[in-house]
């Protein structure tokens, strides 16, 4: 038998002198929104009494947690240290009462993505996600045409652009750095190697005169433009094209991370040139669903995996 250290017993009891659960609540939900309002409507509250619950948290704990705005709260410093660990801690719980629940139809979210993006990095961490949410069955819509969201065809999306779509709510999520990529085995290093290598190139959907393409790289490398030799219709197959030492592409570097990291692509010099970001798009009408918000959470946690080095 194994007798707990007197001091064991003094730390446990403190650490279990926790503030009202239904505060905390308010305050993760509060802090997750960034807003009073919809932490109110999560919780099936009215706003007033969020605002009461996360009052009676600060006197509680004897800080202020928010900023409180006109339009929107924003977390203190205080505020900003309390709230990844019941974040976590209600995650948690939440899968734990989910596992003891008799099993039920998952629920299915419909996430719409470019070809390029939903094959080359959202695939392969599709197996991470069905085993953190067995509840919820994510089905892969892939479009290089956009999909209207308020059709119902899809819940959610991965958008390449601007990040400015009337009547949806955006978020970034990645952003992108098109760079010259290679085979090793190619044996390119040098801005004249280019000379001997063909060119491998993909058509876009939409250009302008900063679409990161062969044409805007030869100007900004000052050098005169060779013509491509191979053009695909997706930048897909243009990378597939680049792994099987046909050429050398220009392609986003966040598509090709992990075989630059594997060694399976090199990048032998630049420039780089900066395109448009990779964003969440979503209807207004489903800022509040709860399924679809951790779909999104998910996806942010893995774009901000995949943004640190290795």
């Amino acid at each position: 038998m194994i007798i707990p250290h007197a001091s064991d017993e003094l730390v446990s009891s403190i650490g279990r002198r926790l503030p009202p659960l239904t505060a905390l609540r308010a305050f993760e939900a509060a802090a997750r929104h960034l807003s009073f309002k919809h932490a109110a409507a999560e919780l099936s509250l009215t706003a007033t009494a969020i605002s009461h619950q996360i009052r009676q948290l600060e006197d509680h704990l004897g800080v202020q947690l928010f900023v409180r705005g006109t339009r929107r709260v924003d977390l203190t410093p205080a505020g900003q240290s309390l709230f990844p660990a019941l974040r976590e801690s209600f995650d948690t719980m939440a899968r734990a009462v989910q596992a003891v629940r008799p099993s039920k139809k998952p629920r299915t979210v419909v996430l719409s993505t470019t070809m390029a993006f939903g094959s080359r990095w959202l695939l392969p961490r599709l197996a991470r996600f069905a085993s953190l949410r067995p509840d919820i069955t994510l089905y892969l819509h892939t479009s290089d045409q956009p999909v209207d969201l308020h059709s119902g065809v899809a819940q959610l999306a991965v958008r390449y652009g601007p990040g400015h779509y009337h009547g949806l709510n955006s978020a970034p999520l990645l952003p992108s750095h098109f760079t010259p990529v290679c085979a090793p085995g190619l044996g390119v290093h040098q801005l004249k190697d280019l000379e001997r290598v063909p060119l491998i190139g993909f058509d876009w959907f939409r250009r302008d005169a900063t679409t990161p393409d062969w044409p805007l790289w030869f100007e900004r490398a000052r050098r005169a433009a060779i013509p491509r030799q191979l053009q695909f219709s997706d930048e897909v197959h243009a990378i597939q094209a680049a792994m099987a030492g046909q050429g050398i592409a220009l392609v986003n570097q966040t598509l090709v991370a992990d075989v630059l990291a594997a060694g399976m692509l090199c990048q032998p010099f630049g420039p780089t040139l900066t395109g448009h970001p990779f964003h969440l798009v979503w209807p207004e009408a489903c800022d509040l669903d709860p399924v679809i918000s951790d779909v999104r959470h998910w996806l942010r946690d893995e774009a901000a995996g995949a943004a640190q080095p290795r």
